[in-house]
């Protein structure tokens, strides 16, 4: 599965447009529709905050105006991936305690550790995946 989506050209410090705010919830939303369709609904919480944040990483840091979520499920791994045209590899980094922002990265390597599974960026830095192992509800 792949969703597509623009988003608006936005210059260094310019806040994120609503419109381009609630793409996130959208991606979250057709991630657990399609792991639910799938059977693997105890896969939909970790899988949908994986998304969410490289998702809204991209919105705010890509530069771009594409982005591209893609979801697919082969043998026992689920791949989830964002590609967002950025230049430059994401870095995880150590956000202040009382920081509202700049967890994101953290989050997802929490989760993907805790579920056996490996995350990383494509050379170009343009494409931030996650391979999961798949866990079916029968499981």
């Amino acid at each position: 599965m792949e969703a597509n989506f623009e988003i608006a050209r936005r210059g260094p410090g310019e806040p994120i447009p609503d419109r381009d705010a609630r793409r996130v919830q959208g991606m979250r939303r057709l991630t657990r529709d399609r792991l639910n369709h799938c059977g693997l609904s105890s896969m939909c919480d970790s899988a949908a905050l994986i998304v969410s944040e490289l998702v809204t990483n991209a919105i705010q840091h890509s530069g771009g105006t594409q982005i591209a979520l893609r979801m697919q499920l082969q043998d026992d791994l689920l791949y989830l991936a964002v590609e967002s045209g950025a230049a430059g590899k994401p870095a995880v980094r150590e956000a202040d305690n009382d920081a509202e922002h700049g967890r994101g990265l953290q989050l997802v390597d929490y989760v993907v550790v805790a579920l056996d599974g490996i995350w990383g960026a494509s050379e170009d830095g343009a494409t931030v995946w996650c391979l999961l192992p798949a866990a079916g509800d029968d499981q």
